[in-house]
């Protein structure tokens, strides 16, 4: 009797376990790729290169050439003298705005890409040889860093504007300019901590030369943070490229690039506000999506940060 008094005893006590099973239907998974992955700012950002690659071939009408007596033709509406049909409508000279967003998109695209190559190469070299050899090399580096840091960007490219003219090279080089202070810190900090692991100082011991360290040991290492970094700083650039455009300090009208469409339609927000809108939506749209896929792809290469989904 006793023994099954025990036995019930035991039954009540013991720990009960419930088998959660994993929501297998479609909004379920749906939902779980919305999560994991970034899937309406990649739709966003391969709509950008979609547009840069070909859009400008299947534009309308002509980039810098509109019939005047089109002029604040609203979107999807008919001109009422010409006939033509506007999508996004038309500016303060009559310029299709689809078209011209089409052709500045191929414009922004690459300039950002050339800059933020460029930048990422100085960047990515300065941090490295700064964390490396530290010393005098990390100082200087370093202290230069810092007052670059401290210099206001938009003056100083404006400074430079005014010196070297205006134009796309002196645009790429500013945007360069912003690119590179991005990476040195970060990186520096990673090499100072790789160069004082045992497969690094293997290497050292077996005779290779500070180049080979570097390219074979030191650079691999600091290779995923500094995919992260170029991810983040693309927005950076494509923003800045945007603000010197608008002041003026960027590319020059009739050149369609957004920063410029954006200026050329903020006298006529009162009566044809599409003229700055739809420009300024898509620099907005854009700059949120290369955020959030760069912090996807932070917590992705980024051991420390990974989820589990």
């Amino acid at each position: 009797m006793a023994e099954i008094v025990s036995q019930g005893q035991s039954a009540a006590v013991a720990p009960t376990f419930e088998i959660k099973k994993r929501s297998t239907g479609l909004f379920a998974g749906f939902w779980r790729i919305m999560r994991g992955y970034p899937v309406i700012p990649g739709g966003i950002l391969t709509g950008l290169v979609v547009m840069a690659a070909i859009g400008p071939v299947f534009a309308p009408y002509p980039r810098d050439i509109g019939e005047l007596s089109d002029r604040h033709t609203a979107p999807f509406h008919r001109s009422e003298t010409t006939g033509n049909y506007y999508v996004l409508g038309t500016d303060h000279v009559g310029r299709d705005i689809l078209t011209r967003m089409l052709f500045g998109s191929r414009i922004s695209l690459v300039v950002v890409s050339v800059a933020l190559v460029s930048g990422t190469f100085l960047g990515v070299s300065l941090g490295v040889v700064s964390g490396y050899y530290g010393g005098l090399v990390d100082e200087v580096i370093t202290r230069f860093v810092d007052i670059w840091y401290a210099l206001p960007f938009l003056l100083t490219a404006l400074i430079l504007t005014l010196i070297f003219g205006r134009g796309l090279p002196i645009l790429v080089f500013v945007l360069a300019l912003l690119a590179w202070v991005g990476y040195v810190r970060v990186l520096r900090a990673q090499a100072l901590v790789l160069r004082e692991l045992d497969y690094v100082n293997s290497a050292r011991i077996c005779g290779a030369g500070d180049v080979r360290i570097i390219l074979r040991h030191i650079l691999p290492g600091v290779l995923n943070t500094a995919i992260v970094i170029a991810t983040l700083n693309t927005a950076g650039l494509f923003l800045a490229e945007s603000v010197l455009s608008f002041v003026g300090a960027g590319i020059q009208p009739p050149t369609p690039a957004w920063g410029v469409m954006v200026n050329d339609g903020r006298d006529y927000i009162e009566f044809a506000s599409w003229q700055t809108l739809i420009p300024g939506g898509a620099i907005f749209l854009i700059v949120i999506s290369l955020n959030f896929s760069g912090d996807w792809l932070r917590d992705k290469l980024d051991p420390r940060l990974r989820q589990l989904t």
